[in-house]
């Protein structure tokens, strides 16, 4: 079987409803990524840090009853995982607020048991992280983790890297700009945006955007609904379908990687898995949180060129 190892942060999530309430979940890119890719049947490993709190607890009880597994997850005393708000506009457009700088996330390539958890990297078939990801860690954490994907692409492993930036994690600019110049010349398939790449590289047309990534097979969200997808040197355009109601675009990128990646594993074309992306995508920012009500999932969540739709 097909195994996916995502790294990355979970936090504690506060949702801003009607009224100003609050109401507690819990998410991160990458697990939102991993959640998905389970639902779709996918074998995914979450790799992380968190502590002993109940908190912690809840969160990798509710993972097992995701069917991600947590075998790679590192428990630290006296660490708490970090929080953030959501306040959604009426548009849908959401804006996020972070209390993370001590949590136990951040640990995760200081520990006593770090060499044995980069090491285990080998064994999967895919490894999957964030711009997010990347800026959890201090710069020699980062170096060892890329080091470390390095030595699993030695093997069968590939390394799919979604670009998801967050300016507020990188406090030095020419920082991000480095580490993901050293990330996108590791990855096999790099998940990327207009948004995401705008504030690093500049505002540029979207070949050019893709030109700077050496990848074999880059997908580019573009800012308006649809992407761009190159494999071994060949671009399409790809047209996502419009969508009738935007209450919250939480998680849109997250989905879109699971359903990509997904249907990549599968053995689907490049351009058939992009419209697998942007049609989970599409449900997901129709809901509230980042993590849907299974029962909302559809039930045809892949579609090719020619319009064929697959049950999952």
């Amino acid at each position: 079987m097909t195994t996916v190892a995502c790294i990355g942060e979970c936090m504690i999530e506060l949702s801003q409803g009607a009224g100003g309430q609050l109401t507690r979940s819990y998410g991160g890119d990458t697990l939102n990524t991993a959640v998905y890719l389970a639902r779709l049947g996918v074998s995914v490993d979450y790799v992380t840090a968190l502590g002993t709190d109940p908190f912690s607890d809840e969160m990798v009880e509710a993972w097992k009853g995701e069917d991600v597994g947590t075998a790679r997850v590192a428990r630290i005393d006296g660490k708490l995982p970090g929080l953030y708000v959501i306040r959604t506009s009426e548009a849908g457009e959401r804006s996020f607020y972070y209390w993370r700088e001590s949590a136990a996330a951040r640990m995760l390539l200081d520990l006593p048991q770090t060499d044995a958890i980069l090491a285990a990297l080998a064994s999967y078939d895919l490894i999957y992280l964030s711009g997010i990801t990347l800026s959890l860690y201090s710069p020699d954490g980062r170096q060892r983790l890329i080091d470390a994907l390095r030595k699993a692409r030695e093997g069968s492993t590939r390394v799919a890297f979604d670009t998801n930036f967050r300016v507020q994690g990188w406090p030095v600019l020419d920082t991000a700009r480095q580490v993901y110049r050293d990330i996108l010349a590791v990855a096999d398939i790099v998940l990327a945006s207009v948004d995401d790449l705008t504030p690093l590289f500049g505002a540029r047309m979207h070949g050019e955007l893709i030109d700077r990534m050496a990848a074999r097979e880059v997908v580019l969200k573009l800012a308006t609904p649809g992407s761009v997808v190159r494999h071994d040197g060949v671009e399409h355009a790809v047209k996502a379908d419009p969508v009738s109601k935007v209450v919250d675009t939480t998680a849109a990128g997250d989905s879109f990687a699971a359903a990509y990646l997904a249907a990549r594993l599968d053995g689907m074309a490049p351009v058939e898995a992009a419209l697998a992306g942007h049609r989970l995508a599409g449900v997901v920012i129709g809901h509230r949180g980042a993590i849907i009500p299974r029962a909302a999932m559809p039930s045809n969540w892949t579609a090719s060129a020619a319009g064929m739709e697959r049950s999952s």
